[in-house]
């Protein structure tokens, strides 16, 4: 089966902000936007930042935080799963930029059947996202025995 994009719009203080993070930062290129919205491809899905005037600038979304495998990790959250080699490449890209992880670049359930890279941060808004790999991509829905 092949997977559809998915379209998923998000919040944001600043537009200009989410330009420079998405866009220069992540590497997504800009599709149609307007004063209050851009479109964003991450991966091949629509990602659309809407200004929500009511942040203010130094406003930021607030998340709350479920234990995960020994990580607090934030709700909600979206994020894509990549090949291992992109999401070395993003994880090294983001270190070196100085992105303060949530939960910093590990692998989470080693040994187990959903073992898994993976990594946490916040946009400037806010928005928690995640982005994580697996050795075996077939192993996504895995459970245990």
């Amino acid at each position: 089966m092949s997977l559809s994009p998915f379209h998923l719009a998000i919040q944001v203080r600043d537009i200009g902000e989410a330009r420079g993070f998405y866009g220069a930062l992540m590497g997504c290129p800009e599709g149609r936007s307007s004063s209050d919205w851009v479109d964003f491809n991450l991966y091949g899905h629509q990602l659309v930042c809407h200004l929500n005037p009511g942040l203010g600038k130094q406003g930021r979304i607030t998340s709350h935080y479920n234990p995960v495998d020994g990580d607090q990790v934030p709700v909600p959250h979206f994020g894509i799963v990549l090949p291992m080699y992109a999401w070395q490449q993003l994880a090294a890209r983001l270190t070196a930029s100085g992105v303060a992880f949530v939960v910093a670049p590990h692998v989470r359930f080693a040994g187990e059947a959903g073992e898994q890279a993976t990594f946490f941060f916040l946009d400037p808004s806010g928005n928690a996202l995640e982005f994580k790999a697996f050795q075996d991509q077939s192993r996504l829905f895995a459970r245990q025995p």
